[in-house]
Formats: structure tokens, C-alpha cells, sequence
């Protein structure tokens, strides 16, 4: 757990990327006007919930309103209320929301991360921001206890997967509910990414999204 910590203070130091330490400096400086009054935390988000948790969640980044704003990856965004509400449901979270650090929330046998740490405009990190960060990702993998189930929550995420746990010969296709073998013995699955485009347009349902956790803790079973 130490070497975890230590980390994440040296992520949450990262200057990497010149044009996702600006965005996120702007958004915590300009903020939303439902949040003016909160102080934003404006830097790279690590990853949290139980290190020696046999489920791994990947996202893809901070949201600018979100992690940028709460210093926690999915906590107080829209976003976040699907994944929380989700993981509470199959039993992987001890309540279902999530509103800012310190809230209480604790994960059960469950890590969540991003391959990238800082909010990018518009959700896009551009490809050369994707690999100034892929380093911070390989650490944090390399001391997290075994994970034997990776959920992919969208198509990048699906991608970075493969590509820092990997590789699979021929490569899976992304698609919700696919499953993928990796090597050491463990599982990709995948999910629509639980984005609001996706939860409003029932692209993603309740039903859809518990399901790939229900079978994420039939498979560690």
C-alpha cells in the first residue's frame, strides 16, 4: 500500500502534458456555476478502491467536472452516479453514490482507474497524451494485487487494456458484454462506457451495466 501512495503523490505531481495541465487548470480556475463555490483539485487523478481486489474498472479520463473537480475518478459526476449505483447493486460498493472524497464510499474487492489521469477537452486525449501516461499506468498495474477480471468501460479503455495487459492474438472486438481472455489467467470484459450520451439515449441500460458486474463476480467466484 505504501509504494501505491507513493505513486499517486507522484502522479498528482505530473506536468507531462502542456495541453491537459492548462484545460484542467482553466476548469478549476473558471469552474461550473453550480460548483463556484467548491474548490476544484485541478490536477492528474489517480486511481483508488482495494488493491488487492480480484475486479479491475478502467475508465478512460477524469471528467472536467468530475475527478477534475473532486480530486476522485467518477465521484460527483453523472457518470459516476451510474457506476456507483451499479457497483453497490452486485455488491462491489458500500453505497451507491459518491459526491466527493472522504464520503464515505469504500469499494469492496474492486480497483478503479484511467490509462489517462488529468481531464483531456471535449473526453479526448490526443494519441501522444495516451502514451505520456501509459508509464503511470504500468506502475500502478505492477503493484496492484492480481486482479483476475478487467472491466473496459468503452472502446479505449478496451484498447489500453490490451495493449498494457495484453497482447491477444487475434485481437477482440469491443462490444458490451464481450469477453476476452488475457495472459496470467485472467478475463476482459467489456462495457459500454457509462458516459451520459450513453445512459440517456439507453444506449447503456441499469440492466445492461449490472449484468457485466454480475458475471465479472460469477467469473471470481
Amino acid at each position: 500500500m505504501s509504494d501505491l501512495q507513493e505513486l499517486n503523490r507522484a502522479v498528482v505531481r505530473c506536468r507531462r502534458c502542456p495541453r491537459l495541465v492548462a484545460w484542467r487548470e482553466q476548469v478549476a480556475r473558471e469552474k461550473r456555476a453550480a460548483f463556484r463555490d467548491q474548490e476544484y483539485w485541478g490536477r492528474p487523478v489517480p486511481g483508488f478502491g482495494d488493491p488487492a481486489g480480484g475486479l479491475l474498472i478502467l475508465g478512460l479520463a477524469p471528467a472536467a467536472h468530475g475527478g477534475n473537480r473532486t480530486g476522485r475518478i467518477f465521484t460527483g459526476d453523472r457518470s459516476g452516479d451510474w457506476l456507483f449505483a451499479s457497483l453497490y447493486r452486485t455488491g462491489f460498493a458500500n453505497q451507491p453514490t459518491s459526491v466527493a472524497r472522504g464520503d464515505g464510499l469504500a469499494l469492496r474487492g474492486c480497483y478503479i482507474t484511467a490509462p489517462v489521469k488529468c481531464a483531456p477537452p471535449d473526453n479526448r486525449p490526443l494519441p501522444s497524451e495516451r502514451d505520456a501516461c501509459a508509464p503511470w499506468l504500468d506502475a500502478e498495474l505492477a503493484l496492484l494485487d492480481g486482479p483476475r477480471v478487467v472491466v473496459a468501460l468503452g472502446a479505449f479503455a478496451w484498447d489500453q487494456v490490451l495493449r498494457h495487459l495484453g497482447p491477444v492474438r487475434p485481437k477482440p472486438r469491443f462490444g458490451h458484454a464481450a469477453e476476452a481472455p488475457l495472459p496470467a489467467d485472467r478475463i476482459l470484459l467489456g462495457s459500454y462506457h457509462v458516459s451520459q450520451q450513453n445512459t440517456s439515449t439507453r444506449k447503456l441500460t441499469e440492466e445492461m451495466l449490472d449484468g457485466v458486474f454480475l458475471r465479472a463476480r460469477e467469473l471470481l467466484r
